[in-house]
């Protein structure tokens, strides 16, 4: 599909306060993320696990702490064990990563509304 162009040769965007609404919000979000290079995809959790020793605490309690991080590698599900003394900065690299996902998910949907608001303005329009 071609796209018609300005008199400065730039494409042409759709109009309106809704276009300019989204493109703000594309933009703010494009300029906030530079992709940080220590992000992590999935999602931490505590669980409590028994090592099956009859006189450990466990037995009878909550069981032991577990921290785990569990994420998709190669299309297959992968869970981590990560030491109690990183679980605070794998969670805020974690939310880190959610953030950026949702980011970018916010900018593509953006585009596509762009895109469909362009294409219903220049419907029945001669280039």
């Amino acid at each position: 599909m071609s796209r018609s162009t300005n008199k400065f040769g730039l494409v042409d965007q759709p109009k309106g306060q809704l276009a300019a609404a989204l493109r703000r919000r594309k933009h703010e979000l494009a300029d906030r993320f530079a992709i940080p290079h220590d992000l992590l995809a999935g999602s931490l959790s505590l669980s409590h696990t028994r090592c099956g020793k009859t006189s450990c605490h466990c037995a009878e309690g909550e069981g032991h702490p577990v921290w785990q991080l569990t994420f998709m590698l190669d299309g297959k599900k992968r869970v981590e064990k990560i030491p109690p003394e990183w679980a605070e900065d794998v969670g805020r690299r974690v939310q880190a990563g959610k953030e950026f996902k949702d980011a970018v998910a916010e900018v593509c949907a953006a585009n596509a509304r762009l895109l469909g608001l362009w294409r219903q303005q220049t419907k029945g329009r001669r280039r």
